[in-house]
């Protein structure tokens, strides 16, 4: 199937690994020019170097932290100055938090809501005038299945993604009058470093190997017995980036293995 990609340009925050790698990567395929964002530069360059040798297209490593606002205006002029502008934002980035709502300090709260609310406000204030000046666009936000169902023990991952959905709609249905399609994305289980390097920590001496715990979590969550890759995740991204998702605005779409406990 043609997704009619071919030569646009895509801005992905959290891009160096992970599902943002992923996403990155499957664009790429479909022939669009690329600009990764992350913290770590010499990480991101290395991704944006690998993707234009394997698929031929541009790719733009730029490194920055997207709980900056600074960061976030430097971020959005680079693409501009440097591939003119962007017709996909694929908002990304995020992570995982662990704490008691009665123990996290003000900072914590404030830190993730940088990250996973105001990084999305400020992207989309950022890439909007490109999108309307070029003709329309699509921003994708990555929240998390947690943002309907939640873990007990990471309440501000919760509420900042529940928060996150509810802003996709907002900006939705502020969009669409420019041809702007924004929709939101609740992943599952994703077997990305979020989970491996952590769990890797956590069954060391134990005797139980990291796979077996993760095994484990995906047989108590998944109905479909396994986390998702990486990739798996992506190809749902890249459709939704396409024209042939044309209709798709203002929705939040689970890719979760069935384990959401209701319906959406």
């Amino acid at each position: 199937m043609d997704l009619h990609l071919t030569d646009k340009i895509a801005l992905v925050t959290g891009a160096s690994q992970g599902i943002g790698l992923a996403v990155a990567q499957g664009l790429a395929r479909e022939g669009v020019q690329v600009a990764l964002c992350a913290r770590n530069a010499a990480r991101v360059d290395a991704a944006a170097r690998a993707i234009h040798t394997e698929f031929g297209v541009r790719a733009l490593g730029i490194p920055a932290d997207v709980t900056m606002a600074a960061d976030i205006e430097r971020l959005v002029q680079v693409v501009e100055e440097r591939l003119g502008g962007v017709d996909l934002l694929i908002d990304n980035a995020g992570a995982g938090s662990e704490e008691t709502i009665m123990e996290a300090p003000d900072e914590r709260w404030q830190y993730y809501w940088d990250l996973h609310v105001m990084a999305s406000v400020r992207l989309a204030r950022g890439v909007t005038p490109s999108m309307r000046r070029r003709g329309g666009g699509v921003i994708l936000h990555n929240a998390s299945i947690c943002a309907k169902q939640p873990l007990s023990h990471e309440p501000i991952y919760n509420v900042t993604k529940a928060a996150l959905m509810m802003f996709s709609k907002c900006l939705a249905n502020e969009l669409i009058r420019d041809n702007i399609r924004v929709n939101c994305i609740n992943p599952g289980l994703v077997m990305t470093e979020g989970w491996i390097e952590p769990v890797k920590q956590w069954t060391e001496g134990t005797g139980a190997t990291w796979q077996q715990y993760l095994d484990g979590v995906a047989r108590q969550y998944a109905p479909i017995g396994r986390f998702a890759t990486p990739q798996e995740m992506a190809d749902f991204f890249v459709f939704l980036c396409s024209p042939r998702a044309s209709y798709s605005v203002g929705s939040t779409y689970y890719v979760d293995g069935g384990w959401l406990a209701g319906v959406a």
